[in-house]
């Protein structure tokens, strides 16, 4: 079990970019080879016991080559940063008509657990849950998303760029999931967590 499928995150939203030329898609070869070979090293051995290295060797690419394309050893396994901001402004800027921005949210957050719970995905889940620097560093790529996602918000709510109701929903809607998995029932905790910030964001939104 190896590559980017292994994530947990759900793909982006298919783009129309432009053709990709010959040294673009030899970095994006060079890029995937070494996550690959760092996340099957991973499984195999552990986070804490493979070195970096090890994974340039596995990809037959040198240690500078490596840190050319990722800033160490964490960032090789969350190699879908970019992907993971376009999803989460895509739930909210392409949400089906007449569900609010919470709903929204709440079934990407829930689709993300779906996709976590998924056997082909269990063997990666553990190792993050697993590993105290990957858990840390995980939370910290999810919240750096929050001034996207909540900038979608307020251009879907018709707000200010920097209204603070937008940034608060934004914030919690993305430590939902981090709270939801502290309960044995994600799933439910996840759906009562949202439940609460619908209504706050309905009030906001009506003056009440």
């Amino acid at each position: 079990m190896t590559g980017p499928a292994s994530r947990i995150e759900p793909p982006a939203p298919t783009r129309n970019d432009a053709p990709v030329g010959r040294r673009e898609r030899k970095k994006a070869q060079t890029r995937k080879a070494l996550a690959d070979a760092a996340l099957e090293l991973f499984l195999e051995r552990g986070f804490e016991q493979v070195s970096v290295k090890e994974i340039a060797d596995a990809a037959d690419v040198s240690v500078t080559t490596l840190f050319k394309h990722f800033a160490g050893k964490e960032a090789l396994v969350f190699d879908l940063d970019d992907d993971i901001e376009a999803a989460l402004v895509s739930a909210v800027r392409d949400r089906a008509p007449g569900r609010s921005i919470p709903q929204a949210l709440r079934d990407y957050v829930l689709l993300t657990e779906d996709h976590a719970a998924q056997h082909d995905f269990a063997p990666f889940a553990r190792l993050v849950a697993d590993t105290p620097a990957l858990r840390d560093y995980a939370h910290r790529m999810w919240m750096r998303h929050e001034t996207a996602l909540a900038r979608a918000i307020a251009r879907e709510a018709g707000a200010p760029e920097d209204d603070p109701a937008c940034a608060a929903l934004a914030h919690f809607a993305l430590e939902s999931r981090e709270l939801a998995r502290r309960y044995p029932d994600r799933k439910r905790a996840a759906e009562e967590i949202f439940t609460l910030l619908e209504r706050g964001w309905a009030a906001v939104r009506s003056g009440g």
